[in-house]
């Protein structure tokens, strides 16, 4: 991934709410030049085209959610236990794409917009914080399938992925409180799903 450049994270931060609105394949250059307040030879400074543009902010995006969830299980006192450090993942989730809307519903929508090496890199980096959550789910639940540990984490990144659809008629989300609200739903339901399964 390139250094951190003021300019281009800008870009990115405007051509991911241009996206979020009005999608990408209907999203013109000439659009995110406008939104962006760079002229079009500007952009192509940073960019070769529409497509890198949306390769920079998914692999950025999901290398901070990476890198962040990873140093969020790390600060767990005194490395916790097993449910704690899940907390602790679930927690930083749902807090960064809490403060990245346009960027979750982005990686959310454009998941198969890219191509080739780009779409490969991208990839290999969501892969790694699949892998991040399933090894979670089996320090917390270690008798369970690889199979069901899979199930369980596709099922626990559907509840948090979509917290931009939900209603909140204050206007803002909480963080904290819907990380906890998801924490219980779904450990709850991790508990019991174990208990029918096992008869323990």
């Amino acid at each position: 991934m390139r250094p951190y450049d003021e300019r281009l994270d800008h870009l990115l931060a405007r051509a991911a709410k241009v996206f979020a609105e009005r999608g990408y394949h209907s999203t013109t250059m000439r659009d995110l030049a406008a939104a962006s307040g760079m002229s079009l030879a500007g952009m192509y400074y940073y960019v070769k085209g529409k497509e890198e543009l949306l390769s920079l902010i998914e692999e950025r995006c999901f290398t901070r959610v990476l890198d962040g969830a990873r140093r969020a299980i790390a600060a767990v006192p005194g490395g916790g236990d097993p449910l704690e450090r899940l907390q602790a993942f679930i927690r930083h989730h749902v807090t960064f794409f809490a403060a990245h809307m346009p960027e979750m519903k982005v990686l959310s929508h454009e998941a198969n917009s890219l191509t080739g090496e780009r779409l490969r890199r991208v990839n290999a980096i969501k892969r790694r914080y699949v892998d991040l959550l399933e090894g979670l789910l089996k320090d917390a639940a270690p008798d369970e399938s690889a199979v069901e540990r899979s199930a369980a984490a596709y099922a626990l990144f559907g509840m948090m992925n979509w917290i931009y659809n939900w209603y909140d008629p204050a206007g803002e989300i909480d963080p904290d409180r819907l990380a906890a609200l998801i924490a219980r739903i779904f450990l709850g339901g991790f508990a019991e799903a174990r208990t029918t399964v096992h008869g323990g």
